[in-house]
Order: structure tokens, then C-alpha cells, then sequence
């Protein structure tokens, strides 16, 4: 059914006189307001008045007047003359909502908010006017049918309207281009403007022609006659608050309760019930098409909550995803911690043993250094000591030939000896400088060298040992050599002459002596040297502990790092935690939603019904396809209305429809016992 409502009766009309007479009547209420105020109201409410009279008095007449006659189509025809017929109803309740809603807001004398019923049922009518005739656009997503898109023409029209489009467009609660049109008609009325928009656009139909079909309302004169009567509304002050109203989902549904009058005349009484009844029969009609509006924004939404649960899904199997590969990674990095303390722990052990045993033996092999350097500088004091009392000794010994020949004889053997000693010197210095350099050696690998160093200490303590008793053997050779002097000295006088050629002999050994003792001397330097180099040694290998010390730093460094990483591992189970107990919250709004969506399944079930299938019509059995005879009777479900066998529907179930339990089929007892099931968990 196309017809909002339709007008039958001409007595149920009003005058324009008695409109003019209630007008008067609640002029006595007004005295509070202005009085230009007053004077615009009351004429723009005279021609409303008189303006609503002709209209419906036209209306009336069009329910007499017969049809014009065409060579189109009948159906041509009757299309044009129900859109002529919407047109005039559109245009009728039109100018009644504006009349009421001036009357109320003059009777009030305040500003108007977006709870106020005649206001409300303006903008559903307002609505209704401007979808008539709406041509419906396809798109990728669906069919849109939106009077929003007209609208926005009036920003390119109208640069003053750039403001209403701007603030509709920013509104963030607005989803819908009809939430976004129900804004722009609120933002108009404020402004006081809504005439003059609508005007712009009716100036600018070859525009309009997109979005309307021919036969639509704006196209007609209707629509400008619609705007005449939006002229009376810059009256009325009104407040309109946008946020927290759910403007996409309201449905516009026309309260006629508002527009219904009672007739009291006693002659008019039954024609006044029986146009109550037809006003009720439309009335019906009017709230079934808009139920079954219900139902299919009802079904898209069913859509929509499918489409949003299978999402859900697809986050649900990917965030389960995402749990898994975190749990990996998990334990790898568990794996990690754990390889590196181990390498570390071991690292740490094995440089503290390295150190510990190089600097064991860098101290050993200084102090034995030191030892042969200390033991070589006593003998070369000792050395000069000698040197110097065989001088006194030869000094004495000039002048005694007999005994210094005695005495000659005997240096000679201490010279030979002395040349032994020397040698052997020579030979230790060699076995020094060989140590030395084993030394170097046994620095590089430290296992070899502990070994090596034991035998040279060994080595060198039996040296030591030889050189004391050889200082001891000379101490007894230097007694001998004092009982000797004495008895040269005894001689002396006697052996002057004779040792006067053997002097020079003497003294060119003496040189001999001296260049020796250079010699000796060039060795300790060199031996000297030999230390330094050592001690160089010492300073890298200083060196070496610092950078292991360092690298112990850096292992305080790994282990600080570990314990980040432990933290940051704390961290990651605690937003596991957290993802798995939001997912267990979606697994309930899930749960919750499917329930929600059964029950408006059931809802639009028994909004459409089953059909009750007749007897004539059924000659097998719906589920075995059995044929009916006389023996096999046929028996109707009192749920899905199929006819089924005795045998396919012997179970008795309790319905909403019956008190006591009925026949149900094999299917719907199943389906029952499922829902049933299903609310109960």
C-alpha cells in the first residue's frame, strides 16, 4: 500500500471559519509574547488557515472526481493517479504538522527542544516529502535510497549553508546518509533558513531531476507550495541538541493520533464510527508497512551482525595466531637466556683461572730476575775488591824476586782459574739470555712454561749454589794468598831487581783484566735490557687483565640486559594474559550475539507466520513421501503448518500458540528441543 492515508468523508474536515474561532479562543494565552511577534504568528496562522481549508477541500474533491481519460496504458494510468494521490495526502499532512506544531509552540511561548511530539512528527513528515519519489542509486556495497544527497546540493547553491554541511560532516555518532540528512533538516530549522534552501533547490530542478523521478513530489507544484508553508516555521525558536540522539536508526513513523479530532454532533454519530473504523483500518495498514520497514531493517541488521561476527572469527583465529607465534618466540628467547649465562658463566671461570696462573708465574720469574741480578752484582763487587788488593799485593811484591816467582806461579794458577770462572760467567750469562728467551716463549703457552720455569729455578739454584762454594774457594785461595805476602814481603828487598821485567808482564794481564771486566759490564747491560723488555712484558699483560676486567663489565652488562629481557618477558605474558581474557570476553559477546540473533530470527518468524497448508493440496507425506490412504491419514504440524504421516509427526510439544501440548513433525521437534536447549545454557 503506497497511501500514507487517505481523507473519505467531507464533514470530517474543518472549516476555515472554525479554525479562525479556535485561533481567537487561544489568543487569550498569548499575551505574553511581543507584539510584532504576535501579528507575524497570527498571520502567518490566518493563511496557513485559510491555505489548509482549500487544500482539503481539494483533497476531498479528489476522491469524487472521476479519472481522466487516456489512450495510455491502465496501468500508466493508475500509477499516475495513486502518485497524484500521495502527493495531495503528502501535501495535506503537511501543512496539518506545520499548523499544529505553530499552535503548540505559540500556546507554550517558548523555545522548542527535540523531545517535543509535534516537532517530531514535523521532521517525520518532513521526511516522508522528501523521499517521495526518490530514484534509488546502485552501488558496490547495495542499493542506497537517501534524501541526504539532494541536500548536500544546496552547499554548491547556497555558500551560506557551508557551515551546516561542514558541522553534519564532523559529527562522528552519524553513520548513515539519513542520520546525516535528519542533522542538516535540525541545523536549517535553528537557522531559520529551511524555506529558503529548500526554495534554492525547487529553482534548480534540472539539478533535482538525478535524484527524484518525474512524478515525485519536489518535481511538482506541490513541493513549492510545501516551501510557502516552510516560511511560517521562522516563528518558532528552537533548540535542538544533536548529540547523544541516535538519528540513523529512528524510524519515521507518523503518530495520526495527533491530527484526529472527535465529533460530538448527535446526527453525525454513526458516520463519525464508521470513519473511525476506515481511519483505523488505515491506521493499520499505515503501522503494518512500516512494521514490515522494521522487519527488513531488522534482516540487514541480522545481516550486518553476521557479517560483524564472522570478522570476530577471523580476529578471534588470527589473534590465536599472533598467541602462538609470542609463545615461540617465547621460549626461544628462554633458550637464548639460558645459552648465554651458561657461555658466560664458563667464559668468566676460564679468565679468572688464565689470570690467576699468569700472574703466579710472572711473580716467580721476577723474583728468580732479581735474584740472579743481585747475585751477579755481588760477585762484580767482590771482582773490584780483588782487583784492587792483588795491585797492593803486586805493589808489594816488586821488590821480591824469589818469593814473587813462588808468587807468579801462583797467580798464574789464580789467573787460570780465574779465566775458568770467566768462561763459566760467560757460559751462565748464555744460559740467561737462552732462559730469556724460553722465557718469552713460555709466556705464549702457559701449560709448557710452568714446567720449564721449575727446572730453570732448579737450574739456577745449583748455580748458585757452585758460584758460593766457588766464593768460598776463593776466600780460602785469598788466606793463602795473605800467608803468601807475608813471606813475600820477607823476600821482597831480595827479588826487586828481578820482578822489575816481569812487572810489565804483569801489568799487560792487568789490561787484559780490565778489558775483561768491560766485557762483563757491556753483559750486564745487556742483561739490564733483557729486564726492561721483561718488564714491557709485564705492562701488556697488565694491559691483558684490564681488558679481561672490561670484559667482565660487559658480562655485568649481558646479565643487567637478561634481566631486561626477563622483564620484558614478564611483560609479554601478562598481555597474553590479558588478549586471552579479552577473548574469552568475545567469546561470550559472541555467544551473546548469536542468542540475540536466534530470537530475532524466531522474532521475524512469527512476524511472517507459517502457512497452513490444506488438505486437498498435500498427497504425500512432506518427509517420508509416502502416499496417503485410508489407512495412512494425513495429520497437520501446529508449528510449520506441513502435512506429515502418522508416524513423522507423533511427538507432542508445548507451544506459545496453545496451552496444552500439539502434534508437532520430527524437524520442528528437533529444532524445538535445540532452542530450548540452547536459552537454558
Amino acid at each position: 500500500i503506497k497511501e500514507d492515508f487517505e481523507i473519505i468523508d467531507k464533514k470530517q474536515l474543518p472549516n476555515a471559519t472554525e479554525l479562525k474561532n479556535e485561533e481567537k479562543e487561544k489568543s487569550a494565552d498569548e499575551g505574553r509574547w511581543s507584539a510584532p511577534i504576535l501579528s507575524l504568528a497570527k498571520k502567518a496562522s490566518e493563511n496557513l488557515a485559510l491555505s489548509y481549508g482549500n487544500a482539503l477541500k481539494s483533497a476531498s474533491l479528489v476522491g469524487f472526481i472521476s479519472k481522466p481519460v487516456s489512450n495510455d496504458n491502465p496501468a500508466k494510468t493508475s500509477a499516475r493517479y495513486h502518485a497524484m494521490e500521495e502527493r495531495a495526502n503528502l501535501m495535506n499532512m503537511m501543512k496539518l504538522s506545520i499548523k499544529t506544531l505553530i499552535q503548540s509552540a505559540l500556546s507554550l511561548g517558548r523555545t522548542l527542544d527535540s523531545d517535543f511530539p509535534p516537532l517530531q512528527q514535523f521532521f517525520v513528515v518532513l521526511e516522508h516529502c522528501l523521499k517521495h519519489g526518490l530514484k534509488v542509486k546502485k552501488t558496490f556495497i547495495g542499493q542506497n535510497k537517501s534524501f541526504f544527497g539532494p541536500l548536500e546540493l544546496v552547499e554548491k547553491l547556497c555558500p551560506e549553508a557551508s557551515d551546516i554541511a561542514t558541522s553534519v560532516k564532523n559529527l562522528p555518532e552519524l553513520k548513515t546518509a539519513v542520520g546525516r540528512g535528519r542533522a542538516w533538516l535540525y541545523l536549517a530549522l535553528m537557522q531559520k533558513k529551511l524555506a529558503d534552501y529548500l526554495k534554492v533547490l525547487l529553482d534548480h530542478k534540472h539539478l533535482l531531476s538525478e535524484f527524484y523521478e518525474p512524478d515525485a513530489l519536489m518535481m511538482e507544484e506541490e513541493g513549492a507550495v510545501i516551501v510557502g508553508l516552510l516560511v511560517g516555521l521562522n516563528v518558532i525558536d528552537a533548540n535542538l541538541c544533536l548529540k547523544g540522539e541516535d538519528l540513523d536508526s529512528q524510524v519515521g513513523v507518523i503518530d495520526f493520533s495527533l491530527y484526529l479530532k472527535e465529533t460530538h454532533d448527535s446526527d453525525s454519530k454513526q458516520d463519525g464510527g464508521i470513519t473511525a473504523v476506515l481511519d483505523q483500518k488505515h491506521y493499520v495498514e499505515e503501522l503494518n508497512r512500516h512494521l514490515s520497514c522494521t522487519v527488513a531493517d531488522l534482516q540487514n541488521k541480522i545481516d550486518c551482525l553476521e557479517k560483524t561476527n564472522s570478522k570476530l572469527q577471523e580476529e578471534l583465529a588470527a589473534a590465536t595466531d599472533r598467541i602462538g607465534s609470542l609463545q615461540e618466540e617465547q621460549q626461544q628467547l628462554k633458550q637464548q637466556n639460558e645459552l648465554i649465562r651458561e657461555r658466560s658463566e664458563k667464559s668468566v671461570e676460564v679468565t679468572k683461572e688464565d689470570t690467576k696462573v699468569e700472574l703466579d708465574t710472572y711473580r716467580q720469574s721476577r723474583q728468580g730476575l732479581d735474584e740472579m741480578y743481585s747475585d751477579v752484582w755481588k760477585q762484580l763487587k767482590e771482582e773490584k775488591k780483588i782487583r784492587l788488593e792483588l795491585e797492593k799485593e803486586l805493589e808489594l811484591q816488586v821488590g821480591m824476586k824469589t818469593e814473587m816467582e813462588i808468587a807468579m806461579k801462583l797467580l798464574e794458577k789464580d789467573t787460570h782459574e780465574k779465566q775458568d770462572t770467566l768462561v763459566a760467567l760467560r757460559q751462565q750469562l748464555e744460559e740467561v739470555k737462552a732462559i730469556n728467551l724460553q722465557m718469552f716463549h713460555k709466556s705464549q703457552n702457559a701449560e709448557c712454561s710452568l714446567q720449564e720455569k721449575t727446572e730453570a729455578i732448579s737450574s739456577f739454584e745449583g748455580k748458585t749454589n757452585e758460584m758460593m762454594s766457588s766464593m768460598k774457594q776463593m776466600e780460602e785461595r785469598l788466606q793463602h794468598a795473605e800467608k803468601a805476602r807475608q813471606a813475600a814481603e820477607e823476600r821482597c828487598n831480595k827479588m826487586k831487581q828481578e820482578l822489575a821485567g816481569r812487572l810489565d808482564i804483569c801489568r799487560q794481564q792487568m789490561s787484559q783484566l780490565d778489558s775483561k771486566c768491560s766485557t762483563l759490564e757491556k753483559e750486564l747491560k745487556s742483561e739490564k735490557e733483557q729486564r726492561q723488555t721483561l718488564q714491557r712484558e709485564l705492562h701488556q699483560e697488565k694491559d691483558a687483565t684490564t681488558l679481561l676486567k672490561t670484559e667482565l663489565e660487559q658480562m655485568e652488562g649481558l646479565k643487567k640486559e637478561l634481566r631486561k629481557l626477563q622483564d620484558e618477558k614478564q611483560q609479554l605474558e601478562k598481555v597474553c594474559e590479558e588478549q586471552e581474557q579479552a577473548l574469552q570476553e568475545m567469546g561470550l559477546h559472541l555467544s551473546q550475539s548469536k542468542l540475540k540473533m536466534e530470537d530475532i530470527k524466531e522474532v521475524n518468524k512469527a512476524l511472517k507466520g507459517h502457512t497452513w497448508l490444506k488438505d486437498d493440496e498435500a498427497t504425500h507425506c512432506k518427509q517420508c513421501e509416502k502416499e496417503f490412504s485410508i489407512s495412512r491419514r494425513k495429520h497437520h504440524c501446529r508449528n510449520c503448518g506441513d502435512i506429515f504421516c502418522n508416524t513423522c509427526s507423533s511427538n507432542e510439544l508445548a507451544l506459545p500458540s496453545y496451552p496444552k501440548p500439539v502434534r508437532v513433525c520430527d524437524t520442528c521437534h528437533t529444532l524445538l528441543l535445540q532452542r530450548c536447549s540452547s536459552n537454558s545454557s
